[in-house]
C-alpha cells in the first residue's frame, strides 16, 4: 500500500522558495500529499514457476509503498532478487537509455568484463563474493528475500515437520522421493507452488533442509533452523555469497541420503547469525534509492 507523507510547513522569515511545495499567504499550513502511484518495473525471472523469483515483486512493493510491475530486460527501473546480474551485463555492456537500480541482485557465476557497472546504479548486492567478483568497493550487503517476513508475517509455531526445499530441478529426484516414502515427518515444499503458501509452509516447520538457495534465505528471514541441501547441476556461488553477507558459517552441503541421521538443533533456538541478517535488512531498507519510494506527486 503506498505510503502517504504529510509535511507541516513553518513560514515565517525562513521559508524559502526551494522547497517543492507552495506556501499559503506566509502562514503554516498542514499540506495534504498524494502519493506516488506510478507502478515500479521491476524484472525478474519467469520462465519457470519459482518462488523465489515470485517474491521479488512482493518485497518491492512492501518496502518502495508502489505497485510493482513484470518489466523486460531493457525496461526495468530496478532490478532485486534473483542471479540475474549475467542478464544485466548482457543488457548494459553499453550505454542504455535508462540506468536500472541494481537492489540485492547476485551473480550466478564469474562473469568476463565487468563495464556494465558503469552503466546503472548499484544501491546494494547479493553478497561481497559478487562484489569483489565485480570490482566494487561495499562494505553492506543484502538479499531483498530476507524482508519476506515482514511482507507475510508469520506466526511462528514449529509443527515437528522437516521440510525439503529443492531446486526446481530436483522435485523429482529419485533419492528425494525415497527419503520422502520413508518417514511421515519429511515434507515436500515443491518451489514452483504458490509462494505465499511456501513461505508459509517454511515458517512452521522444525527444520529445513534445501538446494534451492530462496529456500535457505526464506527459512532465515522467519527464523526457521536450515541445512544446505547438495545442489547437484547447480553453481555454488551463490549459496557462497548469500552466506558470506549474513556472516554465516556455510559447510560443505549435505546429501539427500545423510538427512535421516543427521542431529537437528532446537527449532526455536535463535538463528547463531541473526545480527547478520539484521544488518542486511538494515541496509536493505537503507539503500532503496528515495526517488523509487511512493512520494509527493508534483
Amino acid at each position: 500500500m503506498p505510503r502517504y507523507v504529510l509535511h507541516w510547513l513553518c513560514c515565517g522569515n525562513g521559508a524559502t522558495n526551494e522547497h517543492p511545495w507552495h506556501l499559503f499567504g506566509g502562514t503554516a499550513g498542514l499540506m495534504t500529499v498524494v502519493p506516488d502511484t506510478t507502478p515500479l518495473a521491476l524484472h525478474w525471472w519467469k520462465a519457470v514457476p519459482n518462488f523465489g523469483d515470485a517474491i521479488s515483486p512482493v518485497v518491492l512493493a512492501h518496502v518502495s509503498g508502489r505497485q510493482v510491475v513484470h518489466a523486460g530486460v531493457s525496461k526495468a527501473d530496478i532490478w532485486a532478487i534473483g542471479s540475474l546480474l549475467q542478464v544485466v551485463k548482457r543488457s548494459y555492456s553499453d550505454a542504455q537509455e535508462r540506468r536500472p537500480v541494481i537492489w540485492g541482485t547476485g551473480l550466478l557465476h564469474p562473469v568476463h568484463g565487468i563495464g556494465f557497472v558503469e552503466h546503472v546504479d548499484i544501491a546494494l548486492v547479493r553478497g561481497p563474493i559478487t562484489a569483489a567478483l565485480l570490482g566494487l568497493e561495499l562494505s553492506e550487503f543484502g538479499d531483498p528475500a530476507l524482508l519476506i517476513n515482514e511482507a507475510w508475517p508469520q506466526t511462528r509455531v514449529p509443527n515437528r515437520k522437516i521440510g525439503i526445499v529443492p531446486h526446481h530441478t530436483l522435485v523429482n529426484d529419485v533419492v528425494l522421493q525415497a527419503l520422502l516414502d520413508s518417514d511421515p515427518r519429511y515434507q515436500l515444499i515443491d518451489p514452483q507452488g504458490d509462494a505465499q503458501s511456501i513461505c508459509a509452509t517454511i515458517a512452521q516447520c522444525d527444520h529445513i533442509f534445501a538446494s534451492s538457495l530462496h529456500g535457505l534465505i526464506v527459512a532465515d528471514a522467519y527464523g526457521v533452523p536450515n541445512t544446505w541441501l547438495a545442489p547437484v547441476g547447480q553453481s555454488r556461488l551463490k549459496y557462497l555469497d548469500y552466506a558470506a553477507s549474513v556472516g554465516r558459517a556455510m559447510a560443505a552441503p549435505v546429501m539427500i541420503e545423510d538427512i535421516p541421521m543427521m542431529n537437528l538443533p532446537d527449532p526455536k533456538a535463535d538463528l547463531t547469525y541473526q545480527a547478520g541478517i539484521d544488518a542486511c535488512r538494515t541496509a536493505l531498507y537503507a539503500r532503496l534509492p528515495k526517488a523509487l519510494r511512493a512520494q509527493v506527486a508534483a
